[in-house]
């Protein structure tokens, strides 16, 4: 409980303090810590005392070191480079790697009653996640780590109670009642708390709070002194803090100037509907226009009821507890799905928090926003005279603006729209930014093609706003936009593009990448780190560094064995080959695992909620079928290849009804939906419990010196494999991902029989 709970912990400190990329890194930093304490177990069980005696002493230990990682964390400063970051990875390694050591003794204990064991060990994971939620929403991150390391020092006492060591037990209790205290005292004073963060200083922060996805804090902007909300030290939003019932003509003027409010100058007084409302500028944006029907969607909690209708409601003149308009709480895509209603404007202005939820780096919550899908949705949801309005950083040549017409394409002819150069209309605001930090470009998208008195009239509030025409139909002018909107043939103007901006589906919902592959050394030398554009596309670079990385501590634990215990792998080629078998289950399921939890965002509506109810029906279920296995299995090898080919036949079948059930659920509540997903989730986890200690068992009785390698090798393939699932998922897809998943399975199957057949031929040689 505690160990899952810190490394869904870290996932937030990640992204607030460092960058959203590197949240995915406590995904590879927690398995790795947990496969090198597989093996550090071995060094332990040779200390004297017995063995409640060195878990009592590794739990006592493991406590501090949770604190001691945390302070270590929180006092970076700075962007780290790879030579730092290789340093936080092992540091932050320290408390998974004394966890992993204490769960490997307990298991190696008991390896006759393996089943058992990991079924109680599943079930405080999955309650480990359970908690994440409420331990983050009440406490903030530093505080719910905190709590871990009381949790770590509970469990010492119960060890030093089992061994009937008194003065144990009693340092034990001493250590988690003084972690208490800091906890207390910490609430109150933020003697732990975190004051650096991407290579600043925070201050002037007037309120903080956090939850299970973001950090908000409401600080004053630099210069101007104006109220922001600031999510995970980084992207932010600002507060409107004029009164409308008070506004100058001027003021109304001013504020229906530039690319948010094009939509409302086109479509004065339009039943509205804006996703990501923030601090309240495009719903100003749209009353002042005359609308009297506003609806907001905003995915955060904290901004939308905390800081605008609770805490601080005075700073915006109660602009959200306005009758004109209804602010709902949730993701912005499904209530989109499940809105029956029509609107004449649908915006969305630079919805990109870069803040990580703790389902991993890439698991963000505006993914499902900009997909062909999704825009086939905005767009089904327009009346007839409807526009999408869609602001985002505008660049030469052009790339994410210029996938937004991609998408656009793809979702106009699902709707048998054939001539997408009559729908569109470009406008830039900033034009002087777009070789810095970056434009603005704000894509206007018709439901119906638009009429030549429209363009006109777009073109008129254009030049009143100052704004750059860069394209509209019937223009002359050759643009990137122009050339994509009246080619004949689109993937040739793909493929020779500079960037990547093909259109994205659900299926790979990675809009904000756009470097071609082929150009990601020359992304890196030659950006400037100053513009938004470096900013959003350094997450797939990342990415590269995290397999790095990875790799590096796959190698470190494989070579552990040989180096710490003297242990070499088995000179048996039957058993060198079995232990890939544990390399397939370690890999397989992290895969599926991460696969999953994206493909159930859109069903539940939050990457949270995907998270939470992925995970936790996983542990439980799998938990159950390692509870169950030896009854399953009943040592017939043939059963247990019967369990990995049913896996390898569930997981695509899962796949395709994750999405069937997604297309069908978005008015269902929140608690049904969760309720299928378990019920959905369940068999094939209870199947992926049962190969992992039915194999260790099988390798206890064949040769007990390898089981540590069996262990290591599972760990350091779960390392790989968390970071391989996502690049795959970037380049194939999350169903493709998914599939190859459980193809590793098929694999394990051949390997349990080959070296059945293997090892029976070479007892009969003996």
């Amino acid at each position: 409980m505690a160990t899952l709970l810190l490394e869904l912990t870290l996932t937030r400190i990640y992204s607030v303090i460092f960058y959203y990329h590197f949240a995915f890194l406590a995904i590879s930093v927690a398995l790795f810590g947990l496969g090198a304490g597989g093996v550090f177990s071995y060094v332990v069980s040779g200390w004297s005392g017995t063995l409640y005696q060195k878990l009592g002493r590794l739990a006592a230990f493991n406590s501090i070191s949770v604190i001691a990682s945390l302070v270590f964390l929180l006092t970076r400063q700075g962007t780290p480079g790879n030579l730092e970051l290789v340093v936080i990875y092992f540091f932050s390694a320290l408390p998974f790697l004394l966890a992993g050591a204490i769960v490997s003794l307990v298991i190696s204990e008991t390896i006759e009653r393996i089943e058992r064991v990991y079924f109680f060990d599943l079930l405080g994971a999955a309650a480990g996640c359970l908690l994440l939620i409420p331990l983050l929403d009440t406490f903030g991150g530093p505080n719910t780590v905190i709590t871990v390391a009381v949790l770590f020092a509970a469990t010492s006492a119960i060890w030093y109670n089992l061994a009937k060591q008194h003065s144990g037990r009693v340092a034990a209790v001493a250590l988690a009642l003084s972690l208490t205290a800091l906890f207390v005292f910490n609430m109150r004073l933020d003697w732990i708390d975190i004051r650096y963060a991407k290579g600043m200083t925070l201050a002037n922060e007037a309120f903080v709070k956090w939850n299970s996805f973001s950090r908000i804090a409401v600080s004053k902007e630099g210069g101007t002194g104006l109220p922001n909300i600031v999510i995970d030290a980084d992207a932010a939003t600002g507060i409107f803090t004029q009164d409308h019932d008070k506004l100058s003509d001027e003021a109304r003027k001013n504020i229906l100037k530039g690319g948010p409010a094009l939509a409302y100058k086109l479509k004065p007084g339009a039943k509205a509907l804006i996703i990501g409302p923030g601090g309240g500028w495009d719903v100003s944006r749209a009353l002042v226009s005359g609308s009297k029907d506003i609806t907001g969607v905003e995915i955060n909690p904290i901004i939308a009821t905390t800081v605008m209708r609770e805490k601080f409601p005075n700073l915006s003149h109660n602009l959200y507890l306005r009758p004109e308009i209804r602010i709902f709480v949730e993701d912005g895509r499904s209530f989109v799905r499940r809105s029956s209603e029509k609107y004449q404007v649908i915006q969305a202005t630079l919805v990109d928090t870069w803040a990580s939820t703790a389902a991993g780096a890439f698991s963000l919550s505006e993914n499902n926003l900009y997909t062909s899908d999704a825009f086939y949705d905005y767009l089904s949801h327009l009346s007839d005279d409807g526009v999408l309005a869609f602001t985002r950083w505008g660049f030469d040549p052009p790339r994410e603006s210029l996938r937004l017409l991609s998408i656009t394409i793809d979702a106009l002819e699902r709707l048998g729209e054939r001539n997408p150069a009559q729908h569109v209309i470009v406008a830039r605001e900033g034009s002087g930014q777009i070789q810095g930090w970056g434009a603005t470009d704000t894509v206007i998208l018709s439901r119906k093609p638009m009429s030549g008195a429209f363009v006109q009239q777009a073109i008129a509030a254009m030049k009143e706003s100052n704004m750059e025409q860069v394209y509209y139909p019937s223009t002359t002018r050759v643009t990137p936009f122009q050339q994509l909107l009246t080619t004949v043939d689109r993937e040739a103007f793909f493929a020779n593009y500079q960037y990547n901006v093909t259109p994205v589906n659900d299926n790979r919902p990675f809009f904000f990448y756009t470097v071609q592959p082929r150009d990601i050394l020359n992304f890196l030398t030659i950006t400037s780190q100053e513009s938004a554009d470096y900013k959003i596309n350094r997450a797939v670079p990342m990415l590269f560094g995290v397999l790095f990385v990875s790799v590096v501590a796959t190698l470190v634990t494989l070579l552990l064995p040989p180096l710490v215990l003297g242990q070499r792998l088995p000179q048996s080629r039957s058993l060198r080959l079995f232990l890939l078998y544990f390399v397939c289950l370690g890999a397989g399921y992290i895969m599926i695992q991460v696969s999953l939890i994206q493909k159930f965002v859109l069903l539940l509506g939050h990457p949270t909620y995907a998270l939470t109810v992925i995970i936790f029906s996983m542990l439980i279920s799998s938990g159950l079928g390692s509870f169950y296995c030896k009854r399953i299995v009943k040592n017939n090898p043939e059963r247990l290849r019967i369990v990995l080919l049913l896996i390898v036949i569930l997981v695509p079948v899962l796949g395709y009804f994750a999405g069937l059930v997604s297309d069908l659920g978005p008015a269902w509540p929140l608690a049904v939906k969760m309720l299928i997903t378990v019920l959905v989730i369940a068999p094939l986890g209870f199947l992926m419990g049962i190969p992992f200690p039915t194999g260790l068992a099988t390798l206890e009785g064949w040769d007990s010196s390898a089981v540590r390698w069996g262990w290591s090798m599972n760990a350091a393939s779960s390392v790989l494999g968390s970071a391989m699932a996502i690049f795959f998922a970037i380049y194939l897809g999350l169903y493709q991902t998914l599939v190859l998943g459980g193809l590793l399975y098929l694999v394990a199957a051949w390997i349990y029989r080959a070296t059945a057949e293997r090892s029976t031929h070479e007892q009969a040689s003996v």
